[in-house]
């Protein structure tokens, strides 16, 4: 049996995120396992790295799926992506050793998270960006920034109601980023909660409009509460850059 890794880049835009769902085939996980079960003749389960929600983007998931196949990679490759819907990319095809997880082996993931900060929206970048016309105050949002850098327990910054599993996280980068008009920051972790990444940068987004002192993250953390964290920022701004093992 061989263990197959796949890298995948994908728009989600129109999809209802990674996860294969019981009611819908309008996901990653499902577009992609209804054609490698086509290509190796037997009905295949992937496993990725981890879940991206509705409407977010990747550039490089990675995951990894069983087969008896002796196909060559190459034509692996070239099969998913005559067959795939043009938003969705395999970027690579390897086999990998029999022990290899995409989701247990991950050691950190990298998201970036784009807004649009100039006087007018941009009619290319509206998908894959969050529109804010007033200025942000980019100090103000990488001395918030810094904050998170650390081991925390990030509860207070997710959607998460309550969990039985640990919600303490390790973020070793938290950094802001101005390319024109677009705004980037970048997320590097051990493993994000749900909406973390979405809440957090919109926690800064309020700080770099004035809206609330850098004093607030703390109070967030001491109390853990959800709702006095910021907005959910929309999906079309977030993407999931890379994974590292």
């Amino acid at each position: 049996m061989r263990n197959i890794k796949i890298v995948v880049e994908y728009d989600g835009g129109r999809y209802s995120g990674w996860q294969r769902l019981k009611d819908s085939d309008n996901t990653i996980q499902g577009k992609l396992e209804r054609v490698i079960s086509e290509m190796v003749g037997a009905e295949t389960e992937i496993t990725g790295s981890g879940r991206t929600d509705a409407g977010v983007h990747a550039r490089n998931q990675v995951a990894n799926f069983k087969t008896k196949s002796d196909m060559d990679v190459l034509e692996m490759r070239s099969y998913l992506n005559t067959y795939l819907p043009r938003d969705i990319v395999v970027k690579s095809v390897e086999d990998v050793g029999e022990r290899y997880h995409s989701r247990y082996n991950a050691v950190s993931k990298k998201y970036s998270y784009y807004i649009w900060n100039g006087d007018v929206p941009s009619a290319f970048n509206r998908k894959y960006s969050y529109y804010v016309e007033k200025p942000l105050n980019l100090d103000d949002m990488r001395s918030a920034a810094s904050k998170f850098v650390g081991t925390h327990d990030f509860l207070g910054f997710s959607s998460l109601k309550k969990s039985k599993k640990s919600t303490v996280r390790t973020i070793s980068e938290l950094s802001v980023h101005l390319d024109g008009d677009m705004v980037r920051i970048d997320f590097v972790g051990d493993g994000f909660l749900y909406n973390m990444v979405r809440i957090i940068t919109g926690s800064l987004l309020e700080i770099g409009l004035g809206e609330k002192d850098i004093s607030h993250i703390d109070k967030v953390f001491s109390s853990n509460i959800r709702a006095s964290a910021g907005i959910t920022v929309p999906a079309q701004g977030l993407f999931l850059e890379q994974v590292y093992y």
